[in-house]
């Protein structure tokens, strides 16, 4: 069984030299919708999403895809919950998505944000999107996103192929970060990179930082990353068969996670590669290669592996309130 939620918690970033990461446990509980991304959704100018825009309510699916569609500056608050069986929802540039409270989840559709840059979507649910209507959270030939406090599930009572991905990266999406999300109960959860035969496509983009997140009874994919740039820290991974996945030449910059019944915590595949530090990989090991990436372009705090249990577990997942 899951633990419960408990208090909410943002990872304070602040004040630390570039690339140079510091131990800490400091929190700051405050949240709003003009915070700033962190990781690579901090680069390449920088994710504020709809801030300074129209702000608009929605609770019903027709109101939700209006309000998410096209380019202008906005924040769209979800609240409570909207099921609906249908296709992902297209989501414009300048976008924030925010879930007014633990009661926000999208059930039975998820959210695309394909071509477009400079989106926000935080403290929102994705629960039981199937397949045939695409992933929970879908990032393609977009930039700049920032995905934090979200709780994306489905379940483990149908076959693999089921449902679709919880938070799929693909098709050259860039300066991305996941943080501080609940990722749990499903076969394949996170791809970065679709395909072996994209490289043309995906090389020298798919710069991807997961933090704080905290992943729970997870087959596979934890994440599965081809071809770009990784930096996975802070993060706890528990039942989670296949863990954090790197290959197709990609080059991860793995730190201060902890793992408790994984089979395979870091492994490569046709040539993935790693730099792994200060990570409790439980009872499995890591396999994967040495790599090449030793520092990132951002400032970010590592909490310790022996740290991570607790810091992570109770404040990953919808645990703002706006």
């Amino acid at each position: 069984m899951a633990p419960s939620k408990l208090v909410a918690a943002v990872l304070c970033l602040s004040g630390l030299a570039l690339g140079v990461p510091t131990s800490s446990n400091n929190f700051d509980k405050r949240a709003s919708v003009n915070d700033a991304a962190t990781g690579y959704a901090s680069q390449n100018g920088g994710t504020t999403g709809g801030a300074g825009g129209t702000t608009t309510t929605v609770s019903s699916y027709a109101a939700f895809t209006a309000a998410v569609s096209g380019d202008s500056k906005k924040v769209v608050v979800v609240s409570g919950k909207i099921t609906k069986t249908a296709d992902q929802a297209r989501v414009g540039s300048n976008t924030s998505i925010i879930g007014k409270d633990s009661n926000a989840i999208l059930s039975g559709f998820g959210v695309l944000v394909k071509e477009a840059s400079n989106v926000v979507i935080r403290n929102l649910g994705v629960q039981k999107v199937l397949a045939d209507n695409g992933d929970a959270i879908g990032v393609q030939k977009s930039n700049n996103v920032w995905i934090d406090h979200c709780d994306v599930s489905s379940d483990m009572d149908h076959d693999k192929d089921y449902y679709d991905g919880l938070i799929d990266l693909t098709h050259a999406a860039d300066y991305v970060t996941v943080s501080n999300t609940f990722i749990h109960d499903h076969y394949k959860a996170s791809l970065i990179g679709h395909s072996d035969s994209n490289g043309d496509e995906d090389t020298g983009h798919l710069r991807i930082t997961q933090n704080n997140n905290y992943w729970y009874n997870i087959n596979s994919r934890a994440p599965s990353f081809r071809f770009g740039t990784g930096h996975i820290y802070n993060s706890y991974f528990l039942d989670v068969s296949d863990g954090i996945n790197t290959r197709q030449g990609a080059q991860l910059l793995v730190e201060s996670n902890a793992f408790s019944g994984s089979k395979k915590p870091l492994y490569s595949t046709d040539g993935g590669y790693a730099v792994a530090n200060d990570n409790d990989f439980g009872t499995g090991a890591n396999t994967a290669p040495a790599g090449t990436l030793k520092s990132v372009p951002y400032s970010y705090n590592l909490l310790g592996s022996s740290k991570v249990k607790s810091a992570v577990v109770g404040t990953a997942g919808q645990t703002l309130s706006f």
